[in-house]
């Protein structure tokens, strides 16, 4: 993969040039936000790494601006801003996933190698639509079969992600991590719980399940 990464600290610029160099990918750094959206407006990559806090323009604002000009390269942000919060603005502004720092390498290659799977489409100025489903990320809206689905922050989180991933299993360990970050304790079921939730809001009200549990391995939002 052509990878560019988005990074202002010289030692994890190092470290992860030098780590996806030796596992075949061909990276491009920069250190500063506005170099990001030049290169990445007027070059193809397969993918970015994007941190948050840049000099110039921020991770949110580069996304922003590569999302609105119509480009839709696979963004993976890669960040140590670890609420909820962060997150959900992430996969509003158009990113296909996100991992916390400090992070295991073997897991953001991992990462990488689903982003090479993602279908090559735009991702719609906003509207995300799965079937019946459809989800307005600039208004945070969502509505199913016309009507309006009322959803927690944490809800709203997780059915982002797996419309953003539609027809991708997810692990609950993906899922956990992109949720609560470093706060998630392994032994809790506040993944399957939340699951619970999320389709009781989803999918009880209606004939069709668009939330499939793929037992002994994850979630998918398929129609």
């Amino acid at each position: 993969m052509r990878v560019l990464l988005v990074e202002d600290e010289e030692k994890t610029i190092g470290y992860l040039t030098r780590g996806l160099s030796e596992n075949g990918h061909a990276v491009e750094a920069v250190r500063n936000g506005a170099d990001a959206l030049e290169l990445a407006l007027h070059y193809e990559f397969d993918a970015i790494i994007l941190d948050v806090m840049l000099p110039g323009l921020d991770g949110w604002e580069v996304l922003k601006r590569l999302r609105a000009a119509g480009r839709a390269t696979p963004v993976l942000f890669l960040t140590a801003r670890d609420h909820v919060e962060d997150r959900v603005r992430g996969f509003d502004l158009g990113a296909n996933d996100y991992l916390i720092k400090p992070f295991a390498f073997a897991e953001l290659l991992a990462r990488l190698r689903n982003l090479a799977r993602l279908p090559k489409a735009a991702p719609g100025g906003g509207l995300l639509v799965v079937g019946d489903l459809e989800i307005d990320t600039l208004r945070h809206r969502v509505t199913r079969a016309g009507q309006g689905l009322q959803l927690t922050a944490k809800e709203y989180a997780l059915l982002l992600l797996l419309a953003r991933n539609q027809g991708r299993v997810l692990s609950r360990t993906l899922i956990a991590e992109a949720i609560w970050g470093l706060f998630y304790d392994q032994h809790s079921n506040a993944v399957d719980a939340l699951v619970r939730r999320l389709r009781a809001k989803l999918d009880t009200p209606f004939a069709t399940a668009l939330l499939h549990t793929i037992r002994g391995t994850g979630y998918v939002l398929d129609p």
